[in-house]
C-alpha cells in the first residue's frame, strides 16, 4: 500500500507542478503546451533526484541542480538564461505557496 500512496502523491505532485509551470510560462509569453510543462516537471525531478544522490551536501546539490534545471528550462522553452531565471523564481514562489496545501514533485518545485 505504501507504493500505491507514493505513486498517487507523485502523480498529483507532477500534475500540480506541471500546471504551475504551464501557467507561469504562459504569463511570460511562452507558447508551449501542457506537454512541454509536464516534460519540464519530469526533467526537474530527475535532475534534483540525481543531484541529491550524487552530491551529498544538500545546498551544493540544490545549487547544481538549479543551474542544470535553468539550462533545461531555457532549452525546452527556447529562451535566455535571465528569462529562465526569472520564470524559475516565480515558479518556485508559486509552488512554495501552493505546496503548503498540496504536495508537489520533489525538485525545483
Amino acid at each position: 500500500m505504501d507504493e500505491l500512496n507514493t505513486a498517487i502523491v507523485f502523480l498529483i505532485g507532477l500534475f500540480v507542478s506541471s500546471i504551475i509551470i504551464y501557467i507561469i510560462t504562459k504569463l511570460f509569453g511562452e507558447n508551449r503546451g501542457l506537454g512541454r510543462a509536464i516534460m519540464t516537471a519530469i526533467i526537474g525531478t530527475v535532475v534534483y533526484t540525481a543531484a541529491y544522490y550524487l552530491i551529498e551536501t544538500s545546498w551544493i546539490a540544490a545549487i547544481a541542480a538549479g543551474i542544470v534545471w535553468l539550462i533545461a528550462l531555457g532549452s525546452l522553452y527556447k529562451m535566455g538564461f535571465l528569462k529562465s531565471l526569472v520564470i524559475a523564481f516565480v515558479i518556485w514562489i508559486c509552488a512554495t505557496i501552493i505546496g503548503v496545501f498540496l504536495p508537489t514533485v520533489s525538485g525545483p518545485l
